[in-house]
C-alpha cells in the first residue's frame, strides 16, 4: 500500500531560487551543471580579464514536471538491500520523499532523531534565511572610544571580515576600507587605541559535545562576534582545513591598528560606549566613525554549505538568535533555531540542537525533518529559503562530492545527479539533499548513520550506492 504523504509543498524550484536572487539584487553564477539545473543554461558573459568556462557536460538537467513518480514498492526494493549493510552499521535511517508532491517513498527509522554531523548545515541555512532574509548583511562598526582618540569597533559576527584585498571569502568585507572611513571621520584626530567589542556574542567559544581536537584540528575554532578570514592565521591557505588563531577577536583588533597607524600593543577588550552629546574638536564617545559590511546572507550561506564552513555556520546560527532576541551563544542559537524550525511548521520534537555547525555529537535530528526541510525551501510558499540550494554540492562534481560518484563500484549512476550536503564524525556518515532520477523526477532524501564501525573508506561508497540506486531507478 503507497506510503502516506507527510505533507505536500508544491515546487517551482528554478524560477523561486531565480526570484530569490532578483530580489536581493545577488547575481550569482554557477559554472556547468549547476547554471543549467537552476535554469540559467547560458549564464552571463564572462568580464573582462576572467576566464573563460569550458563547454560542461550534459548533467543536471532540469526536472521533468511530468516524470513518473516512483513508486514506495519499487523505491523499497532499491534501497532495502543497501541500508542493511554491515559498513553502514545498525542504525542506519533513512527518509526519502517527492519533492513535487510530498510524497514518502521509504521511511526507514525516519522520524528518530540521530547525529547529523554536517548535514545540520541544511537546517542552519534555513533558519537563518527564514529569520533574517537573504539579502541580510552583517555590519561591522568602528565608534569614537571614551578616551581621546580611542577607536572601538565593534564585531557584529561576520566571520568573513578581511583585512585587505588578499582576504580569504570573495567579495567579504575589509578593514583597510574600515580604517579609510575612520580617518576621514576623525578629521585631524590621530587615533591612540583600539578596543575590541565583541560582546554582542556570550557564553563558552568552543561548543558543547565537540571532539577534542576540534579547537586546534583546523576545522574549527574559538567563536567570537569579531575575526578576520574565519579566523585563518593565512586567509591563502585553501578550502577545508587551516591553522586558526587562538583569540580572534584580538588578533583583528590587532590588525585593525596596524591600518590606523596604532601600536598593536594598545589593543584590548571592552565595550562601546553609549553615544553621547557633541562636545570639542573630537567625535563624541559613541559616534560611529564608519561601518562596513558582509556579503548578503544568501552568499554567506552558500560558502557555509559548499565549503562545510563550520565557524560560518557557527556565526549564522548566532544570527538566528539575534533575530529572535536570544542570547548570541552556542545554547541561544540552538534554541532559537529549533524555534525557527517549529515555526515553519516542521515537527519540532524531531530537532534537538546544541550548535549550528554539526560539530557536536549532542545534535539530533531525523531524517524526515530534513526532507521537510529541502521540500520547504523548494517550496513557492518559501522562496527567501531556496538559497540552500546554490552552494549543493553535486555528485562527481564539486564540494565534498567532488571525489565521490566516480571509481566506487555502484555510485555512477549518481554523478551529475546527486545534489547534497554531507556530513562526517568519526563513527557518524551522513547525506541529505536531491537526487533526479533516471525518469527525470526530482526526489528529495536523507541517510543517517551514527553508530559506523569502520571508517569513510567503506561508510562512504555504502552511502552514495544508496543516493546512487534512487538516481538509477525508474521504481516503478
Amino acid at each position: 500500500m503507497p506510503a502516506a504523504p507527510r505533507r505536500r509543498l508544491p515546487v517551482v524550484l528554478a524560477l523561486v531560487l531565480l526570484l530569490v536572487l532578483a530580489g536581493v539584487g545577488v547575481g550569482v553564477t554557477r559554472p556547468g551543471p549547476v547554471a543549467g539545473w537552476l535554469g540559467d543554461d547560458a549564464g552571463p558573459a564572462p568580464t573582462a580579464g576572467a576566464s573563460a568556462e569550458p563547454d560542461p557536460s550534459d548533467v543536471l538537467a532540469g526536472p521533468d514536471p511530468n516524470a513518473p513518480l516512483p513508486s514506495p514498492d519499487g523505491v523499497r526494493a532499491a534501497l532495502d538491500p543497501l541500508v542493511g549493510v554491515a559498513d553502514l552499521g545498525d542504525r542506519v535511517n533513512v527518509s526519502v520523499a517527492d519533492v513535487t508532491s510530498g510524497q514518502t517513498l521509504f521511511a526507514k527509522g525516519a522520524d528518530d532523531g540521530t547525529v547529523p554531523a554536517s548535514v545540520t548545515k541544511l537546517a542552519t541555512g534555513v533558519t537563518v534565511l527564514a529569520a533574517r532574509g537573504p539579502g541580510y548583511r552583517i555590519p561591522t562598526r568602528a565608534v569614537a572610544g571614551a578616551k581621546p582618540g580611542e577607536v572601538v569597533i565593534v564585531g557584529g559576527g561576520d566571520t568573513t571580515l578581511a583585512v585587505d584585498k588578499k582576504g580569504y571569502y570573495p567579495g567579504a568585507a575589509r578593514l583597510d576600507d574600515l580604517a579609510a572611513q575612520v580617518r576621514t571621520a576623525l578629521g585631524g584626530v590621530a587615533p591612540t587605541s583600539v578596543t575590541v567589542d565583541g560582546s554582542i556574542y556570550s557564553g563558552p567559544r568552543y561548543g558543547p559535545g565537540w571532539d577534542a581536537d576540534i579547537p586546534t584540528g583546523g576545522y574549527g575554532g574559538a567563536i567570537t562576534a569579531l575575526m578576520t578570514d574565519g579566523a585563518r592565521r593565512d586567509p591563502s591557505v585553501g578550502s577545508g582545513g587551516a591553522e586558526r588563531v587562538s583569540e580572534p577577536d584580538l588578533a583583528a583588533g590587532r590588525s585593525f591598528a596596524r591600518l590606523l597607524g596604532v601600536p598593536a600593543d594598545t589593543v584590548e577588550r571592552g565595550t562601546a560606549p553609549p553615544t553621547a552629546a557633541a562636545g570639542g574638536s573630537s567625535p563624541a564617545p559613541g559616534t560611529e566613525l564608519g561601518v562596513v559590511q558582509s556579503p548578503p546572507l544568501i552568499r554567506l550561506v552558500d560558502i557555509m554549505i559548499s565549503e562545510s564552513d563550520n565557524i560560518l555556520a557557527e556565526a549564522l546560527a548566532r544570527q538566528v538568535a539575534l533575530a529572535r532576541n536570544q542570547p548570541a551563544s552556542f545554547d541561544g542559537a540552538a534554541a532559537a533555531m529549533d524555534a525557527e524550525v517549529a515555526e515553519l511548521g516542521l515537527p519540532a520534537e524531531e530537532i534537538n540542537l546544541s550548535d549550528g555547525s554539526g560539530l557536536s555529537r549532542r545534535n539530533r535530528i531525523s531524517p524526515s525533518v530534513l526532507t521537510d526541510l529541502v521540500r520547504l525551501a523548494a517550496s513557492p510558499d518559501h522562496p527567501e529559503l531556496a538559497g540552500i540550494f546554490g552552494g549543493l554540492p553535486v555528485g562527481g562534481w564539486s564540494g565534498t562530492l567532488d571525489d565521490r560518484y566516480r571509481g566506487a563500484p555502484g555510485t555512477g549512476a549518481g554523478a551529475g545527479a546527486v545534489r547534497a550536503k554531507t556530513g562526517t564524525l568519526t563513527g557518524v556518515h551522513a547525506i541529505a539533499g536531491l537526487v533526479t532520477t533516471a525518469d527525470g523526477r526530482l526526489l528529495t532524501f536523507a541517510v543517517l548513520t551514527d553508530k559506523v564501525p569502520g571508517g569513510t573508506d567503506t561508510a562512504q561508497p555504502a552511502l552514495d550506492r544508496i543516493a546512487a540506486a534512487l538516481a538509477g531507478c525508474g521504481c516503478s
